[in-house]
């Protein structure tokens, strides 16, 4: 079954270093090769970003950053397992790289062949 496992965590504005980009690759590396991580992206801070929504028939747009948040979505990770106790034991693995944050962890929709 797929997860998402969606990465969680306190906006420093400052790019991962050289050592953590060094403990993503590996794991990147080693989870794309046996099959388990299907796509992973990160996301750039939020200032560049902007929020969309809909409310009561009208649209809303807000230009970040986004200082009211506590914590931002940063990251993300499609994941196949085999249960959600196996994705549950890969976003674990991830955090030990990041060192702090969390990961959602959802079961996604089959989809239509």
């Amino acid at each position: 079954m797929r997860y998402m496992s969606i990465y969680k965590t306190v906006e420093t504005g400052r790019p991962p270093t050289e050592d953590e980009m060094v403990k993503m690759g590996n794991l990147i590396e080693a989870s794309t090769k046996n099959g388990s991580l299907i796509s992973t992206g990160g996301l750039m801070p939020s200032a560049t970003g902007a929020r969309v929504r809909l409310s009561n028939g009208k649209f809303s747009v807000t230009d970040g950053p986004f200082t009211e948040s506590k914590e931002l979505i940063a990251g993300f990770a499609i994941l196949e397992a085999a249960s959600k106790e196996a994705a549950i034991k890969m976003a674990k693995e991830f955090l030990q790289v990041m060192s702090v944050g969390e990961c959602e962890v959802r079961p996604m929709h089959v989809e239509a062949a």
